[in-house]
């Protein structure tokens, strides 16, 4: 299998672009909604968290993780490494290399949750490779709650989206990164605002193309494309937003977070 996991449905975008990368693969999504969202966590518990997770995929058969979250990254990829090696961990990095090399006006902003902002993955990134460009970093407070309500493109997250997109194009943005695997599910919404002149950039391609590249073979050859989805909340709200943010349908196993560890509930 290939886990795969996020604080709620966000990653859920990732998801998507892993399984037309890999459609034979068996995959294992955790959505850990009991803690959603992490992005105001400390990056001591978004640690904890992210270790539990990580080990309960382990214990499920993953040979492959995909931390599809931007917050978890920036607190925990270092210490999943560590923790389970020499399993392979692909994480997030906002997409600024590419914003940078395709801006025109130099000034790039950055749509994520402050968690992401303070961590060294994000610094680095823009320190190595944002040269000449302007990087704007915009904390979407609230906006993972929108998406996790389901609310993608109704008044409250419109408006919450100008507020925070118009002063980055106020400023000259030409480019937006998306550096929360929620916010692809709001593109529409973005496009409503910013026009068909703005580019919107968001990584899930790009790890989906690193997944494949890193993965161990199995050996027992190609799975079946079996999906299996797990969520710390409400399965039925965990079933509904399967349908409604990929149009699919299937049955969510109930975790439970128990003396530090996940399991099934």
């Amino acid at each position: 299998m290939i886990g795969v996991f996020d604080s709620g449905v966000g990653g859920l975008s990732v998801l998507r672009a892993l399984v037309v990368a890999l459609p034979d693969e068996d995959y294992i999504y955790v959505a850990d909604s009991a803690h959603c969202p992490y992005g105001a966590r400390s990056a001591e518990e978004i640690r904890t968290l992210s270790l539990g997770i990580g080990r309960y995929l382990a214990d499920e058969g993953a040979r492959l993780i995909v931390v599809a979250c931007n917050t978890a990254s920036a607190a925990a990829l270092s210490a999943l490494r560590e923790d389970l090696a020499p399993m392979p961990i692909v994480g997030m990095v906002p997409a600024v290399k590419p914003a940078a090399a395709r801006t025109q006006s130099g000034v790039v902003g950055v749509l994520a949750t402050p968690a992401t902002f303070g961590g060294a993955l994000y610094a680095d990134v823009v320190e190595h490779h944002a040269h000449g460009v302007r990087v704007l970093s915009q904390a979407c407070h609230g906006l993972v709650e929108r998406i996790e309500a389901g609310d993608l493109e109704g008044p409250e997250t419109l408006a919450l989206l100008r507020g925070y997109v118009e002063p980055l194009l106020a400023a000259g943005a030409d480019t937006l990164v998306l550096g929360c695997t929620h916010y692809p599910f709001v593109i529409p919404a973005l496009r409503r605002i910013v026009g068909e002149g703005v580019a919107i950039l968001e990584p899930s391609e790009a790890i989906a193309r690193q997944t494949a590249r890193v993965l161990p073979s199995s050996p027992t050859g190609s799975g079946s494309g079996r999906r299996v989805y797990a969520t710390t909340g409400s399965p039925s709200t965990m079933s509904a937003a399967l349908e409604r943010l990929l149009g699919v349908r299937g049955e969510v196993r109930a975790l439970t977070w128990r003396d530090g560890g996940l399991c099934r509930a």
